[in-house]
């Protein structure tokens, strides 16, 4: 004949069960907890930027075909200002000067060139914009495992695919984010801030290394455009005069 427990030893089964379950369902929560906590960590380490200055030195890597190219680029500068929709990009080189300024609202855009001693003024619709551009549609990145540190920042190299298949390298922190993505068509996809990059033009191939990184206040008189000292032209006039390169 079977005895009965007690039914001070039944309930301290049934506290020991319920126990056991609300331990495993608390450890359960805690690990949920601390999964959502790393996971708002790491988006939140992320920092959007509005305003931000950068400046890229430049150097030819490979090729000397054209002397007159590479003198071009060799040891140029370019400087790039963020400012809301907003975007200046300064490239000074020995040979001659290039300034872009571009809205991302309007997607119109303003290109400065100075070179033997013309000055000239070249105004870019929404639709040119895209045109010039539309070889760096469809660029996807793909990260390789490697990094490197550049101007303070632990980066990620990735390869850069484009849609005609030719490839080049880019190393990027993804802790900071551009609030303008458009600023340079190249890395409207990338996950991140682009701090070194090579670009073929021609037969040169030129790398471009984040020499300074500035997250002050952009005045906003860096977007106003000349209204005189310039000669004018559209982008279909400076593509006949090949002065849109």
């Amino acid at each position: 004949m079977l005895c009965r427990q007690p039914k001070f030893v039944q309930r301290s089964w049934h506290f020991a069960r319920l126990y056991i379950i609300l331990h495993h369902n608390m450890k359960n929560r805690l690990a949920f907890i601390l999964l959502a906590s790393l996971s708002m960590i790491q988006v939140s380490a992320q920092r959007r930027i509005s305003d931000l200055t950068l400046v890229y030195d430049a150097k030819v890597t490979t090729g000397n075909a054209e002397p007159r190219m590479a003198d071009a680029f060799d040891g140029s500068t370019t400087t790039i200002y963020l400012k809301g929709n907003m975007s200046r990009s300064e490239m000074v080189s020995a040979l001659f000067s290039s300034t872009t300024i571009h809205d991302t609202k309007t997607g119109a855009a303003v290109v400065l060139r100075e070179v033997s001693g013309q000055k000239l003024l070249i105004r870019m619709t929404g639709s040119d914009w895209q045109a010039k551009n539309t070889r760096y549609d469809g660029i996807t990145f793909k990260n390789t495992g490697d990094t490197k540190d550049i101007a303070g920042y632990r980066c990620q190299k990735a390869q850069a695919t484009m849609s005609d298949g030719s490839t080049f390298y880019v190393y990027y922190t993804p802790d900071i984010m551009p609030e303008n993505k458009e600023y340079d068509y190249h890395f409207r996809s990338l996950n991140g801030l682009p701090l070194e990059y090579e670009l073929t033009q021609k037969n040169l191939t030129i790398r471009y290394t984040v020499s300074r990184i500035n997250m002050n206040p952009v005045p906003a008189s860096k977007f106003d455009v000349p209204t005189s000292g310039y000669r004018e032209m559209t982008y279909e006039e400076s593509k006949k005069m090949r002065v849109d390169k």
